[in-house]
């Protein structure tokens, strides 16, 4: 195990954490979490010996193989499956000695050495490495290639490849979903999930501590405390300790009205009732996890964009791609204001090719783009964080975009980005991954576009800012288009789920909860046995459109009588909660009229689940008659 006593640590003058005493048994999965900088990798140094405690003691069983992944990876023009190889260094090392045995014909060594390379599993080590490469998105082939031949990204995954091939007793991951797609994160999930070892994880993806998981060992206020349990557990926790401060108290309140809110209008305008069911359930949790971050830093909103034309854009017949080879091709859609949309798809399938097509940063190949006069676009992407001046502050970059501002208003517009004070005034070259990100979003949506398209947004960004970027998304008067492996992002921002996949881009057949399944379909079979898109084609959704309006007058109808009735039952279930929080019926004399206001507010909300199950089944039918 893991024994943690009295432990304290600093970095130069400034205390990281102090009095730590915890222990962390062999096969727990551990999170570790806090805001960036409380010291998170610097545990995880302490762990590796590279620092010393400056309090206290850290103890683990000396025989411990411990794994982690390497932040550089060193020019190597060896084939990747080998460089992977490396990561399971008693494998190396008994493949030495049996070449250095061959050498000198020594046999009896070698069938020592056969039985250990046997029991160590050997023989299977390339298959391991090779299922370890195509689960974290390597193709077919790829494994033969120099490593000096991969980008960065794909660099970083082989670097998470060679630490999870070592069979390892302590596993040590730094944000291991930084440089992955969603499909990646999923298999990563799932691999974790059957790590025999110990785990200790920093991640900012709710979705993904919750899945993995079963402890959190939080950082805050140079304290490091160990919680019994996932995230979404520690998050009700801290959440109740925040609520016995009554100003906090306060805060929270005003965030569940907010969200509250939102749930109540998403109610009574969705369509999709196979994605509406997975998206009520993420919004209401998100309005129960929202007090345990009311300290958060971070505090924004998108302003309404100045003007929102309708159409902002439509796409007929288009394709993309490059060096004249198309990725995607025949889209035919339209863009309006309130559109909603999250990419899904395989690595490769075209998700950022499409984006940039949006974007107008990739030119068409064939069909052709309409764009309204007043389209104003807000692209991010990692591009837009290396193309940061690093010799000016983040005052500086926001005064180059908006010249009129008074610097008091936009110093405190910055704060809201985590970047109070005298920090608005510092360089950006040493910033953080983080920080950088928080900028550029800052600059974004200070321009007040009104069709935002974000690829990957959350990268590098700690969970209190994927939280504040997520209330202030639901806000957004625009049309958005999402690619993110943040699946709690995705829920909770999104309410249209696109499939890029074989070169076109249809509408996926199901809820976010269904993408699992359907890659694992995709990986077992080559290809799924259901169709699960159909392309997007505007002329022809018409046409079947109008043939099928009349029949489907019937089921429409029933949903809007259904949406009704919600409607009412939510009304008369607020005005009753606003009745009981009246301190002078608690008193004696009001004790009948207080029983019989409970006994109707029983009788409401059951009435209230009842008629949401039918909006539901009605909604049900009729997307199962629209798509039958």
């Amino acid at each position: 195990m893991l024994n943690l006593l009295n432990l304290g640590l600093r970095r130069g003058s400034k205390l990281l954490f102090e009095n730590a005493s915890f222990q962390i048994h062999a096969g727990q999965k551990v999170g570790i979490t806090g805001a960036n900088g409380t010291g998170k990798s610097s545990l995880f140094a302490l762990i590796r010996g590279e620092l010393q405690p400056d309090a206290g003691e850290l103890k683990r069983p000396r025989e411990w193989v411990i794994a982690w992944v390497a932040q550089e990876t060193p020019r190597d023009d060896r084939p990747a499956i080998e460089y992977v190889l490396d990561g399971d260094a008693e494998l190396r090392h008994i493949e030495q000695q049996l070449a250095e045995a061959e050498q000198q014909e020594d046999g009896q060594t070698l069938a020592h050495l056969h039985g250990q390379y046997e029991a160590i599993g050997g023989y299977q080590a390339r298959s391991r490495a090779g299922a370890l490469l195509h689960g974290l998105g390597f193709r077919p082939g790829d494994e033969q290639r120099p490593v000096a031949d991969f980008s960065g990204g794909w660099r970083m995954r082989l670097n998470l490849a060679r630490a999870l091939i070592c069979r390892s007793d302590l596993l040590l991951l730094d944000e291991p979903t930084n440089h992955l797609d969603l499909d990646a994160v999923i298999w990563l999930e799932n691999w974790l999930r059957r790590y025999p070892g110990t785990l200790l994880l920093i991640s900012h993806d709710r979705e993904f501590l919750d899945a993995v998981t079963d402890h959190i060992a939080h950082i805050e206020q140079g304290r490091l405390t160990l919680y019994r349990g996932n995230y979404s557990a520690f998050e009700q926790i801290r959440a109740q300790q925040l609520a016995n401060q009554q100003a906090e108290y306060e805060k929270q309140q005003r965030e569940i009205a907010h969200i509250q809110a939102y749930i109540d209008r998403f109610r009574a305008k969705a369509t999709k009732a196979r994605q509406a069911q997975s998206r009520l359930k993420a919004l209401e949790r998100m309005e129960r996890i929202a007090p345990a971050h009311v300290d958060s830093p971070f505090h924004f909103r998108f302003l309404e964009p100045e003007k929102t034309p309708n159409p902002l854009l439509r796409l007929e017949d288009a394709a993309a791609g490059y060096d004249h080879q198309p990725i995607i091709s025949g889209i035919g859609m339209s863009l309006s204001p309130g559109d909603r949309i999250g990419l899904l798809g395989p690595n490769g399938a075209g998700k950022s090719t499409f984006i940039k097509l949006l974007s107008g940063k990739l030119p068409l190949m064939a069909g052709s783009m309409e764009t309204a006069q007043d389209l104003k676009i807000g692209y991010f992407a990692q591009h837009q964080v290396e193309q940061l001046h690093p010799e000016h502050s983040p005052l500086e970059h926001l005064m180059q975009i908006a010249p009129q501002a008074r610097e008091q208003e936009l110093r405190d517009y910055l704060g809201g980005f985590g970047f109070p004070g005298d920090k608005a005034l510092e360089k950006t070259a040493p910033f953080s991954g983080g920080e950088k990100s928080r900028l550029a979003l800052a600059l974004l949506i200070h321009q007040r576009p009104n069709l935002l398209l974000l690829d990957e947004p959350t990268n590098h960004l700690d969970l209190e800012m994927r939280q504040a970027l997520a209330l202030a998304l639901q806000d957004f008067m625009g049309a958005m288009v999402i690619v993110s492996h943040d699946r709690h992002l995705l829920r909770v921002t999104t309410d249209r789920l696109l499939l890029v996949h074989d070169g076109g881009i249809g509408e996926f057949d199901g809820s976010l909860d269904d993408y699992p399944a359907w890659l694992a379909a995709q990986n077992s079979r080559g290809e799924t046995t259901r169709k699960p898109a159909t392309a997007i084609n505007r002329k022809q959704a018409k046409r079947e459109a109008a043939a099928r309006r009349q029949a489907l007058q019937p089921l429409k109808k029933k949903v809007e009588q259904a949406e009704r009735k919600l409607e009412e039952l939510h009304h008369r279930q607020k005005a009753l909660e606003e009745q009981l929080a009246d301190n002078s019926l608690y008193e004696a004399a009001s004790k009948d009229r207080l029983k019989a206001l409970l006994a109707e507010k029983a009788e409401v909300d059951a009435r209230c689940e009842e008629q949401e199950l039918a909006w539901l089944e009605a909604s049900e039918a009729l997307e199962e008659a629209a798509s039958g």
